[in-house]
Parts: structure tokens; sequence; C-alpha cells
């Protein structure tokens, strides 16, 4: 998941080989600059700017653009540097806006070489400021990290390098301007949009908070140079990835004369004044709808989170400041009985119950947003991140190459509206192996409490069957094998659609022996790979080894297990995943009590999911417990025997 940064807010690089995206509604000139221990620019050789673009491990756009992709090696900078700034800057040439405060907010993001999202941030609250401080990466410890700054300077350049340290910031500023002046002369104009949305996330304040949505949170950070430091303010409850509203197409004829500034042409109604815009799919930044549907899911997931933050919060202050008046009341003799007393009581009660009134209302008026945007992208999701009933999968074909994400299941909270669930969506290839809990402890529901062990693993087995399928379905034919072992055979009905359909290419392994066979052989395909991969002689495997991605499903361990197949199977958990062999249990932790905190970190490497839905899953960001639901395809529905089949289909010559 990525990590969206607020101002002041810092997270860790997983790299130092990254690459820096900018987007923007109008051309910026970005650069960035390097500062020692001192956090000081020692001189005019540590900028990248149009006029120099490249340094040693560190290059930047030649020209003024709307989006600008930065590389930086931060392995390859000198011994010196501790922290590299990125600048972005209004070009100095006619046409070009006079300050940030007039244009949707510039939206930056940290990725990997493989495109990867590794954290984001959308500088907001700028005014009159021409130049701002977007990010930071700088060294702590020998590790690096990224913050987000968000420092805007009204004197523009020129002001932003006199405030890193450089004698002669006018001058340089001067050269830049210059260099980007003459490139945008020779530029050639681009093309009218063919109707696809830019990548810049815009934001808007949403107003009638409670009383307490300044209790709720206070932003805070670093401040403009030009400007006062960041204060709280009312809860901004709409994501910073969530557009006005959608652009017209480049089509779309003018208004006609007379019409008011934002009518609908062709006479069609306005929409009411203050009213929500429509929700439309895909409205988030990405290259691919795809990837635009999966960034809009995760948006709509952090507007929930922040949703339901604010509320328990101003609920929680309206409680807080009930329980004061009470106590004020009570310690005061006069008002501690009578009449007197009662109708203060009564006066407190009703200001308490106005404020949750309050906020209760600004968090359904946010749910029917979400409700309104869940319906719009749920049918538009790709099969991979549809669910099970969903049109995608009715007219299911084997896709040609492997998705960006996958659902797992849906995630709601106890405040939601009826229909609002969230797909939980986890990027492929999965970094971690899948636990699916057969077991009875945990924070299950009164309903789930009512099913019998038997019925609770029978269910355990048909979701483990359901994931895989939606695995094997997603990917193109001969990219993911799937193995499974079942010592006892007991999920044999739940794996039928698994056997029947051939997405099996073997029996499950019963047994003992067959646990050690299947556990040997993927052990030694991982062993394979890796001192491959190490050595740089992926030609050297042999030629007989299946390179598709692999799944090992595992029901109702321990059963069947000694001591060696244990020790196989935590090194499949630990190192499988990074050469493509993953695992998924399906198990009860309480069954492998007796081997004590050896299995620990088994466990712990594994997501936990549950077969019923259940409140266990919980965000470090707000705190929230999310209800998790399993991804079942409805009640009798074929639908994924269906699509097996198909997908069996496809492989036969």
């Amino acid at each position: 998941m990525t990590a969206e940064l607020i101002r002041g807010q810092n997270h860790p690089l997983p790299d130092t080989r990254l690459e820096i995206r900018v987007s923007a509604p109008t051309p910026l000139v970005a650069g960035a600059t390097l500062n020692d221990e001192q956090w000081r620019m020692r001189d005019a050789s540590w900028i990248a700017h149009p006029a120099s673009p490249q340094l040693p491990g560190l290059e930047v756009s030649r020209q003024a653009a709307a989006a600008h992709r930065l590389a930086v090696d931060l392995g390859a900078l000198p011994e010196a540097v501790h922290r590299v700034n990125v600048l972005l800057s209004l070009p100095t040439v006619p046409g070009s806006p006079p300050s940030f405060g007039s244009l949707a907010a510039p939206f930056v993001a940290v990725t990997g070489l493989d495109g990867a999202e590794i954290a984001s941030y959308t500088i907001t609250d700028l005014a009159a400021e021409s130049a701002v401080v977007a990010i930071e990466l700088y060294r702590r410890q020998d590790a690096w990290k990224v913050r987000a700054v968000g420092q805007g300077y009204a004197g523009g350049l020129a002001a932003m390098l006199h405030d890193q340290g450089l004698p002669q910031a006018q001058e340089l500023a001067a050269t830049i301007n210059d260099a980007v002046a003459s490139g945008m002369a020779r530029s050639i104009a681009p093309p009218p949009s063919s109707g696809e949305r830019d990548r810049t996330r815009h934001t808007a304040p949403v107003g009638g908070g409670t009383g307490a949505d300044t209790a709720a949170a206070s932003p805070s950070g670093a401040s403009g140079a030009s400007g006062s430091p960041a204060t709280g303010g009312r809860i901004n409850y709409q994501h910073p990835r969530r557009a006005a509203a959608p652009p017209p197409p480049p089509s779309a004829p003018p208004p006609p004369p007379g019409a008011p500034s934002g009518a609908p042409p062709n006479g069609q109604p306005s929409p009411a004044p203050g009213a929500a815009p429509q929700p439309v799919a895909g409205d988030a930044s990405g290259w691919s709808m795809e990837e635009r549907l999966y960034n809009q899911v995760w948006g709509m997931f952090e507007d929930l989170a922040r949703s339901g933050a604010a509320y328990r919060s101003a609920v929680a202050f309206a409680d807080s400041r009930l329980d004061q008046e009470l106590d004020r009341l009570l310690s005061d003799p006069r008002t501690r009985v009578g009449p007197t007393a009662e109708a203060a009581r009564a006066e407190a009660r009703a200001r308490h119950g106005q404020l949750a009134d309050q906020a209760r209302a600004v968090f359904d008026r946010d749910l029917a947003q979400l409700v309104a945007e869940i319906e719009v992208v749920e049918p538009a999701l790709p099969p991979a991140l549809a669910r099970w009933d969903s049109a995608a999968w009715r007219t299911y074909e084997v896709p040609r190459e492997a998705p960006m994400a996958l659902r797992l299941g849906d995630l709601s909270l106890p405040e939601h509206a009826p229909g609002l669930r969230i797909p939980m969506l986890v990027r492929l290839p999965l970094h971690r192996g899948l636990w699916i809990d057969s077991g009875r402890h945990g924070g299950r529901s009164v309903e789930s409490a009512l099913i019998d062990s038997d019925e609770l693993r029978r269910l355990a087995a048909e979701t483990a069957t359901a994931l895989a399928a939606r695995l094997v379905a997603v990917h193109p034919v001969d990219a993911f094998t799937v193995h499974v072992i079942d010592p006892a055979g007991s999920a044999a009905r739940s794996l039928a659609p698994l056997v029947e359909s051939g997405a099996l290419r073997e029996p499950p392994a019963a047994g003992a022996a067959g646990v050690s066979e299947v556990l040997a052989r993927l052990t030694q395909r991982v062993d394979l790979v890796q001192m491959a991969v190490r050595s740089g002689a992926g030609d050297a495997l042999p030629p007989d080894l299946d390179t598709a991605e692999q799944l090992l499903i595992v029901h109702d361990f321990p059963h069947g297990f000694d001591d060696r197949s244990v020790t196989q199977l935590r090194y499949l958990a630990d190192e499988g995943p990074s050469v493509g062999v993953h695992l998924m249990m399906v198990a009860d932790r309480e069954d492998a009590s007796a081997y004590g905190p050896i299995l620990d970190p088994l466990w712990r490497a594994l997501l936990r999911v549950t077969p019923v839905p259940d409140d266990h899953l919980a965000d470090p960001w707000v705190g929230h417990a999310w209800t998790y639901e399993p991804p079942l395809p409805p009640p009798g529905d074929a639908v994924l025997a269906w699509v097996l089949r198909q997908h069996a289909a496809a492989r036969l010559p």
C-alpha cells in the first residue's frame, strides 16, 4: 500500500534507486539540491536544474513540463550528501501562472524502478508561492527516508535557493529561468488530449464539519517561508486523489451564449448548488485504467478511514464535554440538586446530542458519497479486482498478462452504511503468504460463533479454493501452478472445482509421504532459482523446471507433518515469495500448539484472513479494526467452476 504523506510526515525508503514523478496542471520547473550534514548546499555545483540536469546519482528534466520523472540513485551520491531536496517552481515566461494558489495541487510520488509507488504527497495549502520544496530524501543512521515538506516561497526560485544557503542564488535563478524560457520557446505544443484524465490529484475542502472537527486532527509540519505556520483546522474528509469534477471531453461544444459559467451544454440540467460531483470510475492517477481503478479503490479506503476517525473523534469530544459539564454541576452545591440542576443537566445533554447529531450528519454525507462511488466503480473493475457476482466474470476471457493486483475480500467498519464494502486489494506477485484461519479464537461476530468447528473448516477450505481459483484465472495460461497438500483428504469436496476443471495438474498430496514429496520438490525449486539469480546464471536452470508462479495450499496443518516437513514449510514461507513460490495455509493455530513458539515466525509471516466476517484486521494509520469478508461466490452460483473450465480449455493444444 502506498504511503500517502501529509506535510511533515516521513516514510522509509526500501531501495536506493528511485524515480520521483511529478504531475501538475501546468508546466513546472523541476530541480534538486544536495545538502551536507548541516543541511546546507555547499555551492552551485550541488544543484541539478534544466541548465545542468545531471549530478552523480541524480538527473532532472531539461525543461519545464507538466509531468516530470527524476532519476535518483542514493548510493551514487557523494559521501558528504545527507539530504536531497526536490524543488518545483513556476517558469517566469509570459502566460505562466504567477503563483500556485490559482492551480490544482501538484502531486509528487516516489516510486521504485518497477513503477510501484512507495510514497506520495499532494502539495496543498499553497497560495502566493511560486516555488516550493516538495519533498526531501534524507539519510538517518545509514538509512534513507522521504519526508513531505511543502515549504513554499513567494519570492520564487531565488528566495528558495537563498534559503538553501547559496550566496549566488539570484544569479543562478536567472540562469535557470533563462534556460527554461529558451527550452519552452523551442518546444512543440502537445496535441489535444484524447480524453484521458491527467494525473494531477485535486483537493477540495468539504464543509459542514462539527464543532469537534478541530479537535479530531491538527495537521502540522514545515511552514512556508512566505506564510504562517500550518495550524489545526477543520478536517478535510476528501482524499487528495479525488477530483472536484471530471473534465469535459475535448470534443464537448462550448456552452451556449449567455449561459452561466460551468453550465452544462445541450440543455442538460445543472446540479443543485452544493451537490456533490457525480462519481466517475477511474477517477485517480495511473498509467492504465487498471492502475487508476486500483488507486481509486485505495483512495476510497483512505477516505472512509479518515471519515470514520473524524466521526469517532467528534463523538468522543462530545462525550468528554458532557462529562466535564456534569462534573462541574456536581461539584457546585448550588447546582447539584433542584430544578436549576435538572435544567442545567438537560441543557448539557442537549448540547451533547446536537454535537453527536452534527457529527453523524457529516459522516452520513461522506458515506453516501462513498456508496455512490462504489456503485460506479464496482461494475468497472476487471476480473482480478471484481466480486464473483460481477459481470466481468460472466464475460471472462483468459488474460494475456498478469494483473497488477488481486481482490482478497471486502472491508467494512461498524459505522458503515449497509451497502458499503471496500474491496481489499493486494499487489501481485504476493509478497506474503496467506493463512486462512479455520479456528474459533479471535474477535469474530456473534453470528459466526454459532457455526460449529466442522462448518468453519469447510468454509475455510472453500475460501482457499475461491482464492486459488481467482489467482489461476487472472494469470495467463501456464503462468500459475497450484499444488495442494491434503493429508487426510478432508477437503476433497471443497477442492472439487480445482480438481475437476484440471486447474490442478496433479491430485492433492495425501499422507505423510505425499507431504514430504511436495515440500521437497518446492524447496529444491526455491534453492535452484535462488542460486541462479544470485549467480546470474538463469539459463543454467534445468529445462524441466516449471518457471510459472507456484502456489502451495496446505490444508489441515499440522496433520501429516513431521519436524523436517515443518522446517521446510517455514523455509518456503520465508524464502519462497522472492522466487515465485507462495504459500496458502488452511489451519487452526490451536491444532499446532504442541510446537509452541517454534511456529510463531510462520504465523507472523502470513497474512491472516478468515472464512467468515471477522474484525481482526487493523490499519496502523488510524487504528480502525476493519471487518474482513472472504471473497466467496454467491451460494449456488457455478461461476467459479465455469471460469476454471474456460481457463483449462485455453491450455489444451
